[in-house]
């Protein structure tokens, strides 16, 4: 697996070649297998292949143009009601005080990183997206206000091959027993 973390990039140019059924698939159920917290297992994902649909999704995202190249887009959800009493009135934004929040955040990236890394195992490549706000992106797909959603993928088969960019040593990030 290391190959594929050191091989991963954050592609904003795709060929146009669909993507396989199988493929996005395969995709999907890596991050359903992902673990999370008391195993609530809060994360939906909303499989956008029509043009309108994307157009729109990117619209929302600061009009990144770049990502209409992309064939597919997988939009990651988090659902704080694998958490909350199904009956509680919540509106989910950035600035959500809610403690679960930060869990269902914090599982469904879990979720969206096995899911990159298995996109690249498959010869696919991705782009994690998430410059967007709550309120511009939910009515896009009419994901409910008591849903986060947490990043947009960009899924294809890339068209260039950026360098890996920079990474701070191992001296840098590691402490041994105590900071």
């Amino acid at each position: 697996m290391l190959k594929e973390i050191e091989e991963r990039r954050s592609i904003r140019k795709y060929i146009d070649k669909p993507v396989e059924e199988e493929k996005i698939m395969e995709i999907i159920e890596s991050g359903r297998l992902a673990p999370s917290g008391s195993n609530t297992q809060p994360w939906h994902f909303i499989i956008v292949r029509e043009e309108e649909n994307r157009k729109k999704i990117i619209e929302a995202s600061h009009k990144q143009k770049w990502m209409l190249t992309a064939p597919v887009i997988i939009v990651c959800v988090s659902d704080i009601r694998s958490r909350l009493d199904e009956n509680l009135e919540i509106s989910l934004n950035e600035d959500s005080p809610e403690i679960e929040l930060k869990q269902i955040i914090r599982d469904t990236a879990m979720a969206t990183e096995n899911m990159v890394l298995q996109a690249k195992n498959l010869g696919l490549d991705t782009c994690y997206v998430a410059w967007f706000t709550q309120e511009e992106i939910r009515p896009v797909l009419n994901i409910p206000e008591d849903k986060y959603v947490l990043s947009v993928l960009t899924l294809g088969y890339s068209d260039e091959k950026p360098n890996m960019r920079p990474r701070k040593s191992l001296k840098d990030i590691i402490h041994m027993e105590k900071w």
